[in-house]
C-alpha cells in the first residue's frame, strides 16, 4: 500500500464498510473538503484500489442459502487443462469463487445453491462435466462464521 497516506486508507476502509456513503459524509469523516475528498476517491478508483461498488444480497432471500466448498482434483495437470477448467467454471453462475491451490487437490470451489436437496443436480450438471475433473470432495457449510469479511487496511 505504498503511496497511500492515512486519509487514503481511511477512505478505503469507509468505502469498504459502506460504498453508498456520500462524498460529504466521507469528507466530514476524514477532515477534507468535499472537492478534495472527491478527487481522492476518484484517484483510488482510477488507480485500481477500488474495483467496484456493489450491494451485498441476502443469499437466503434469493434462493442461494447453502454454501458448499468442493475440492477438485484433475486427471492431469497441464496448461491447456487448467485453461479449459478455468473458462468453464467462470461460466457457472452458482460458483462464487474458484481458487487454484497447491496441495492434495487442484482447485477449491465455493458455490451457493438453494439447499442440499439440489446439491446432486448441481454436482452432476456443473462440477463433474468441467474439463479434466477426476475426483471431488464436498463440504457443506453449516454456518457463516465470518462471511464477506472486510480487507484489513
Amino acid at each position: 500500500m505504498a503511496g497511500l497516506d492515512t486519509i487514503d486508507r481511511t477512505l478505503l476502509r469507509l468505502l469498504q464498510e459502506d460504498g453508498r456513503r456520500t462524498t460529504l459524509e466521507l469528507a466530514e469523516r476524514v477532515g477534507l473538503s468535499p472537492t478534495g475528498t472527491s478527487q481522492r476517491v476518484k484517484r483510488l478508483f482510477r488507480e485500481g484500489y477500488v474495483k467496484a461498488v456493489r450491494a451485498i444480497l441476502d443469499p437466503k432471500k434469493i434462493g442461494r442459502g447453502t454454501v458448499v466448498f468442493i475440492q477438485v482434483r484433475l486427471d492431469h495437470t497441464a496448461p491447456h487443462i487448467f485453461e479449459r477448467f478455468s473458462d468453464a467454471v467462470a461460466k457457472a453462475p452458482e460458483v462464487l469463487e474458484c481458487h487454484m491451490v497447491i496441495g492434495g487437490f487442484d482447485y477449491l470451489v465455493k458455490a451457493r445453491i438453494a439447499d442440499m436437496s439440489l446439491f446432486q443436480d448441481f454436482l452432476e450438471r456443473v462440477i463433474l462435466p468441467l474439463p479434466g475433473v477426476r475426483e471431488t470432495h464436498t463440504y457443506a457449510s453449516v454456518g457463516d462464521v465470518k462471511p464477506d469479511a472486510l480487507l484489513p487496511i
